[in-house]
């Protein structure tokens, strides 16, 4: 990817899973309902076989490859996050926070 130019909606996705990987560290705990989120997406069909067969891939391999995921900036973990079995890591303040630091009018002063 660019780094010269990351569309609006990959950095937000970006900013927001660099926070969650956070809260893993010093939570991994978290990693186990994030597990229980996949194994109902994979028993419900509620989200696609690909997207939480590889979910459950990553997170079978532990805590840094999730985190590798979540902070990586390659397009393969960008599409990843977009089904992210860790929605509802981070408070609402936390989750507001960050997007408005992503936001354009942020960069524009």
């Amino acid at each position: 990817m660019n780094p010269s130019f990351v569309r609006p909606e990959v950095e937000r996705s970006l900013a927001l899973h660099r926070e969650v990987a956070e809260r893993l560290r010093r939570e991994p705990e978290l990693l186990e309902a994030a597990r229980e989120r996949v194994e109902r997406w994979l028993a419900e069909g509620s989200v696609h076989e690909k997207w939480a067969e590889s979910w459950r891939s990553v997170i079978d391999a532990g805590l840094e490859a999730v985190i590798e995921v979540l902070t990586d900036t390659d397009p393969a973990a960008h599409d990843l996050r977009q089904v992210s079995p860790f929605a509802g890591v981070l408070d609402p303040r936390t989750r507001w926070t960050i997007l408005r630091a992503c936001s354009p009018r942020a960069h524009t002063s």
